[in-house]
């Protein structure tokens, strides 16, 4: 017994290991730029292991600082379906005086050993997808800027904290670039004093001047200080780069509505699938929580629409239950629709024969059939319903259903 104690903890232990995010924090890079060998920290999602899939990457500059940032972030984002599970590089600069003068001796080296070297050596080394996330906060946003506007960029998101430029001569190159469409964050707080005009300075280039296949967004978090930004920069920074990877989750019908219904819900699907190769029919998380708004909101006419539109969740593993079927009826019922209300009370009766819901399913077909006036099929299921309760030992249930039957003309 003790043997076979031992064996499943050691099983279970090692699944445990297994199953647990891959992290090394001394990964050596060779660099001929910088004639050296540079350190970066690496984070592999819990599922790397389990399979041949590749992962977009998160390069975080100054990673001796931010690193665990970027893991963290991407730990609870990804978790909600947010964004999908990444590879997170750090980038060390803890041995290099990058942050004491924006024109430092290495500049032109470090830029091209982040955009060459390190993307080369991260794809030969780990399983990538093209989708490359680079941020920088400080004097590194500027570098990332350059990433974004110098040069054909190797990223495609770029995240910037606490400072960023452009000029005239970067913007009409970025111009002539004819690839797909990038995505830049900008943000920055007005308590930073030493950033903030930078920052400024290039949301008004950009307002001014249309970039070709960018999109980009600007915000202030005046909250926060020079020192405190980069962590709320890279959450939002991600949010804003993988805005259209979820699922749709509204805040009312209304917003439903006003975001083009469901011509609109089903043009950001199309868009998600051609974006990120997802499928391109609304998902089922949508679709439920759709339904379950209407609900909540009383929207009855919108409840009819989505409980049409979405019917094929309806019959998914979700809904298999008497709990469900008598919610549904009940609604319908509450709304005078007495043939739906029918339809799933009965629903609930033969197919998932709950003692706890059968009296509260009979005494619902009892009304419904009231209500249209069938009072023989009335008397029938208000008395199975009676019965039902009394062999439940529900007095409560049993006299409000006597009540009912008596009431019915």
């Amino acid at each position: 017994m003790f043997k076979l104690i031992s064996a499943i903890l050691f099983l279970c232990g090692a699944y445990m290991l297994h199953a647990q995010p891959d992290f090394d924090y001394a990964v050596s890079v060779p660099s001929k730029s910088l004639q050296s060998q540079e350190n970066i920290q690496v984070y592999l999602p819990q599922s790397y292991h389990e399979g041949n899939r590749n992962y977009p990457v998160l390069y975080i500059l100054d990673g001796q600082w931010f690193f665990l940032n970027g893991v963290a972030i991407q730990e609870t984002l990804r978790g909600d379906g947010l964004l999908p599970e990444m590879i997170v590089v750090g980038i060390d600069f803890k041995s290099r005086s990058y942050h004491d003068s924006l024109h430092f001796n290495h500049w032109d080296a470090l830029s091209t050993y982040i955009q060459e070297e390190l993307p080369t050596y991260v794809d030969h080394t780990y399983r990538t997808t093209a989708e490359r996330i680079v941020f920088g906060w400080e004097n590194p946003s500027f570098m990332v800027s350059e990433f974004l506007f110098k040069k054909d960029p190797v990223f495609t998101g770029f995240i910037l904290s606490n400072g960023g430029y452009v000029n005239q001569e970067m913007l009409e190159q970025f111009n002539r670039y004819e690839g797909k469409r990038l995505y830049l964050y900008i943000a920055n707080s007005k308590k930073d004093i030493y950033t903030i005009e930078s920052s400024r300075e290039l949301e008004e280039t950009l307002a001014a001047q249309s970039a070709k296949n960018l999109e980009w967004k600007y915000e202030l978090f005046n909250e926060e200080t020079h020192e405190s930004l980069a962590y709320t920069s890279i959450y939002q920074g991600l949010r804003f780069y993988y805005h259209n990877y979820s699922s749709k989750v509204f805040s009312g019908t209304k917003e439903f509505y006003d975001e083009g219904g469901l011509p609109g819900l089903k043009a950001y699907f199309k868009a998600r699938s051609e974006r990120f190769g997802m499928e391109s029919e609304i998902d089922a998380s949508t679709k439920n929580s759709l339904i379950w708004l209407a609900w909540k909101q009383d929207d009855f006419s919108s409840f009819q629409l989505f409980m049409t539109e979405f019917k094929d969740v309806l019959s998914t593993p979700r809904y298999a239950s008497s709990y469900w079927q008598n919610r549904f009826g009940q609604y319908y019922l509450k709304n005078n629709d007495a043939s739906s209300a029918i339809e799933y009370f009965n629903n609930g009766i033969k197919q998932y024969p709950d003692p706890e819901y059968l009296p509260v399913m009979h005494a619902g077909l009892g009304n419904a059939y009231a209500l249209v006036r069938n009072t023989s099929k009335a008397r029938v299921h208000y008395k199975q319903a009676i019965r039902l309760a009394k062999a439940n030992n529900n007095d409560e249930q049993r006299k409000d259903y006597e009540k009912q039957l008596k009431s019915l003309k």
